[in-house]
């Protein structure tokens, strides 16, 4: 008999609908043959979904929790009814099922963090100990159950659980700018948080000394950190729901040649037409914001008649959090930038 490898069978009322796009998933116990059991310690809620549901309850953190309970209560998973994300997760293996492929990787006891979203991993929230809003992060007691086709990391000793967690919620981010960066390419991060600066660490790394790299963001402060470690060439403070200064701005910095690649990792909605106008004819846009409209994407380009490749990074690439902990661990000064912002 084949084993449940998309845990179709925690799909309530929805047959032959995949986790992710299921309204409802089962979280009951007991942990069934395929799956693995997480004793979760806490979430990592994505950036845009955790901004939606601070504003949405005026900021007080109490409310936030209540709010993340509710949402996991009602749907048996964390998916953001807004903005339609969720996460991820670390804690502690805690019974690994008979069929798990993991069951000769892992032994219980292991602490991991799920590299899948949380918006197709099952879970419970039975007491929410504390909410970290300044960097979307809550601690909680409850489980989760990870299918067989759940991709996970072991948590590494070399550094805090916050800061590993921090950086592998987004380690699809820079795996994928590896792919994409070449030397003399003019590149642009947009977006100066978590996923922005691993971007921008490993598109300097990939430029080796030949090309520009540009970081916009909104803050001054989040520039400054950047620019204070080399992260950036140029460093723009703009709005990037205001798309034609954008490109405006980042023409000036590019003597009007525009950008080889923009890599979108804004945490707010409308800063899709920014992007695609700082791009190049023939150039490269990926998109990594969950707050992302790709109707507007693709409509907005073709609405200005822009020939622009446009990516979709789905946070899974092949060897992405060992690159992206890596990237960590050889370069200090961002290791305590990670340090200091999200820890």
């Amino acid at each position: 008999m084949s084993i449940d490898l998309y845990g179709l069978s925690r799909v309530v009322g929805e047959k032959g609908v995949l986790p992710q796009r299921a309204k409802q998933l089962d979280p009951s116990l007991p942990c069934r043959e395929s799956e693995l059991l997480i004793d979760v310690e806490s979430l990592n809620i994505d950036a845009a979904s955790f901004k939606q549901i601070k504003g949405e309850v005026g900021g007080d953190a109490k409310r936030i929790g209540e709010r993340i309970q509710e949402i996991v209560r009602e749907r048996g998973k964390m998916q953001n009814p807004v903005t339609g994300s969720g996460g991820m997760l670390i804690g502690r293996v805690k019974e690994l099922g008979a069929r798990h492929p993991a069951r000769e990787l892992l032994k219980v006891g292991d602490r991991i963090a799920t590299l899948v979203s949380l918006t197709l991993t099952p879970l419970v929230i039975e007491e929410v100990k504390a909410v970290h809003a300044d960097i979307d992060r809550v601690d909680i007691r409850g489980h989760a159950i990870l299918f067989a086709s759940g991709i996970y990391a072991k948590l590494p000793t070399d550094m805090p659980d916050t800061l590993a967690l921090a950086a592998l919620d987004v380690c699809g981010a820079p795996a994928l700018v590896a792919r994409h960066v070449r030397p003399g390419m003019t590149v642009a991060v947009l977006g100066a948080g978590k996923s922005g600066a691993l971007c921008l660490a490993q598109a300097r790394r990939n430029l080796e000394s030949r090309g520009k790299l540009l970081a916009l963001d909104v803050s001054q402060g989040a520039l400054d950190l950047l620019s204070g470690i080399g992260l950036c060439d140029v460093a723009l403070k703009v709005d990037a729901t205001q798309g034609v200064d954008v490109m405006e701005a980042v023409s000036q910095a590019t003597d009007g040649q525009l950008c080889d690649l923009v890599v979108n990792c804004a945490s707010v909605g409308n800063t899709e037409m920014a992007t695609i106008l700082s791009v190049k004819d023939g150039g490269t846009a990926i998109f990594f914001s969950m707050a992302t409209s790709f109707t507007a994407a693709a409509l907005g380009a073709e609405g200005v008649g822009k020939d622009v490749t446009m990516v979709v990074g789905n946070g899974y690439v092949p060897g992405h959090a060992a690159l992206t902990l890596d990237l960590l661990r050889t370069e200090p000064e961002l290791l305590q930038l990670f340090g200091t912002r999200y820890v």
